[in-house]
């Protein structure tokens, strides 16, 4: 078994070293998704860091969020709070994603990329139910990401629904809350999420920041037996008479009594 699990880490690496090719594609597709062709919308300095403002400048012309020749990618970011089991059928789960700007500038147009492995290879895109909220610290909307499944197996979905992305202040922390859930047809697995980041330039876009794996399990549904009382003796309308009984009650104690004398003789 041993084996296997490091084969399978190792296939997460290569989902990883993808995911640069498979970026692009998603940008692509989020753009197509939202109607725009190169233009979207990006916040005003006044905005409140997460939320995207309505300034009629092209996200291709946003400066670049960190140095394009940095060793590190200038977003930390942090998958926590996720239950280390799913139930198909169950209700979503909340967890959260840290988005951490490490940079001296703001950066802005910034869109979260999910990619999920299933071990089994049976995933479908259709059985995975993943949404964000759109805001930070509290209310929002609650926007769906839809999942594309590549050559590799690989489930990659874009957090866009024509949002236009969140802004990161310089130094600042965006939380980004998330609900995942599965449907009843899912088969038992084991799951391994990583998230990247991406600022979205156009129709293009810059790989900004990546995330350790969360894995996790998809468990199928315990159903608990019900558990039947003590069959109940019809009533047959007998009744000993009362008299009856106390003899029997004292003839058994008389025979109890006896065999002990004996055993212990």
């Amino acid at each position: 078994m041993a084996g296997s699990w490091s084969t399978y880490a190792r296939e997460q690496q290569r989902s990883l070293m993808r995911l640069r090719n498979a970026l692009a594609i998603s940008v692509t597709a989020a753009a197509a998704l939202t109607g725009t062709s190169g233009a979207a919308a990006t916040a005003d300095e006044s905005e409140p860091r997460g939320r995207h403002g309505h300034v009629s400048l092209s996200a291709a012309n946003q400066p670049v969020c960190g140095d394009r020749a940095g060793a590190d990618f200038p977003v930390n970011t942090r998958i926590h709070g996720g239950p280390a089991e799913y139930r198909p059928g169950g209700g979503p789960q909340l967890w959260y994603v840290d988005l951490t700007n490490t940079t001296a500038h703001t950066c802005r147009n910034i869109h979260p990329v999910v990619v999920l492995v299933d071990r089994d290879r049976t995933l479908k895109d259709s059985q995975a139910k993943l949404e964000f909220f759109d805001a930070v610290g509290g209310g929002g909307r609650a926007r769906p990401v839809p999942f594309e499944r590549t050559d590799a197996d690989e489930h990659i979905g874009v957090f866009d629904d024509g949002f236009p992305g969140f802004v990161i202040g310089a130094g600042e922390t965006v939380t980004v809350r998330v609900r995942l859930g599965f449907t009843a047809d899912t088969r038992p697995n084991e799951v391994t999420l990583n998230a990247a980041v991406v600022q979205r330039r156009g129709e293009d876009g810059e790989w900004v920041g990546e995330s350790g794996g969360y894995r996790f399990g998809i468990a199928p549904e315990v159903v608990v037996p019900q558990l039947a009382g003590p069959p109940e003796l019809a009533d047959t309308g007998f009744r000993f008479p009362p008299g009856l009984v106390a003899a029997l009650l004292v003839g058994g104690g008389v025979l109890v009594a006896g065999a002990w004398r004996v055993r212990r003789r």
